[in-house]
């Protein structure tokens, strides 16, 4: 769906999206659509050594085909088979799995040279915590991704910039640890720089929400993953909820809310997600009974005809 930032109806606004979605993105500068394919290293989050996130649940985010499957390749092999289906020629290794970065370096940094190395692989995300990004990895790897002249791209799980709910959610690290990876990882020149947040944390308020918004964007990222709190079974989340002291928002809430969030986000920020994806046997609530595709096509629409876009409030890079 398309927009215009000034006549809906010209042919040059149509050429334009009201959001620079990762499948739009990788299509403009590729030619051609990129998929992901989700890899699992088999390290565990070291958060879990001190009782984990409160709204983490592996098995709520693992792709079906990861369960059981052994190293690598085999695992890369099963991905090209089950998630690209011939849709997608190309593809970014994922490593989306726990904590991936807590790898011993020269364990992981093989199978990072190892998928480069895929002619059909047009680089690397790799979704970790802030405090888990350590100089021994930034300057090999930032060899190899010159070397292989593909994309690497590190996906920061922040989830928010304040202390006070980092603290509820059971993070243990704070937003300085956010700030100091941040800065390393675009020092070294060659890799991009996401964040991941989550919208609906317990106590935050719509401005609390946006301000974290706001701090990420000014600090120069380049991707954004973005989701309403989702709350798994027999997680300590689960068991705030069913308390009452977890207060969700409802599909029509969130759609409000991201009309108001979208345009405070720079037109060059290229977004991963939207939507949360849990598996729905193991998602307790909100359950909208609604798929991805069809929100993002509502939330797309209403954005055309009330003239709203991404970068249309967006605040100047720190």
């Amino acid at each position: 769906m398309f927009g215009s930032h000034k006549d809906r109806l010209t042919p040059e606004a149509m050429a334009t999206p009201v959001l620079r979605t990762f499948s739009y993105h990788y299509h403009q500068k590729f030619g051609h659509g990129v998929g992901k394919i989700p890899l699992d290293l088999g390290q565990p989050c070291p958060n879990r050594l001190h009782g984990g996130c409160i709204f983490c649940r592996p098995a709520g985010f693992t792709p079906a085909y990861l369960r059981g499957m052994g190293d690598i390749t085999e695992q890369l092999a099963e991905g090209k088979r089950h998630l690209l289906k011939g849709r997608f020629k190309k593809y970014f290794a994922y490593l989306q799995q726990e904590t991936c970065t807590a790898v011993p370096v020269e364990r992981l940094l093989p199978i990072l040279q190892l998928l480069l190395a895929d002619i059909d692989c047009v680089g690397l995300i790799l979704s970790t915590r802030p405090d888990c990004v350590a100089d021994a990895l930034l300057r090999p790897l930032a060899d190899l991704v010159r070397k292989s002249g593909k994309e690497c791209l590190f996906e920061l799980g922040l989830q928010t910039v304040h202390e006070r709910s980092l603290k509820l959610l059971n993070r243990n690290h704070g937003f300085a640890d956010f700030h100091n990876a941040a800065l390393r990882i675009q020092a070294a020149g060659c890799f991009q720089l996401g964040a991941h947040l989550i919208f609906g944390i317990p106590k935050e308020s719509e401005e609390d929400m946006l301000f974290s918004l706001k701090t990420v964007c000014a600090m120069g990222i380049t991707h954004l993953k973005l989701h309403h709190l989702q709350v798994l079974r027999d997680t300590a989340l689960a068991t705030l909820y069913e308390t009452g002291k977890v207060h969700l928002f409802t599909k029509e809430g969130y759609l409000q809310f991201l009309l108001r969030a979208l345009p405070i986000i720079p037109a060059g920020v290229t977004i991963h997600r939207l939507w949360a994806t849990s598996h729905p046997e193991l998602l307790l609530a909100p359950r909208w009974n609604c798929l991805a595709a069809t929100l993002s096509t509502l939330l797309q629409q209403r954005m055309v005809v009330q003239g709203i876009w991404q970068g249309q409030a967006a605040c100047p890079v720190l």
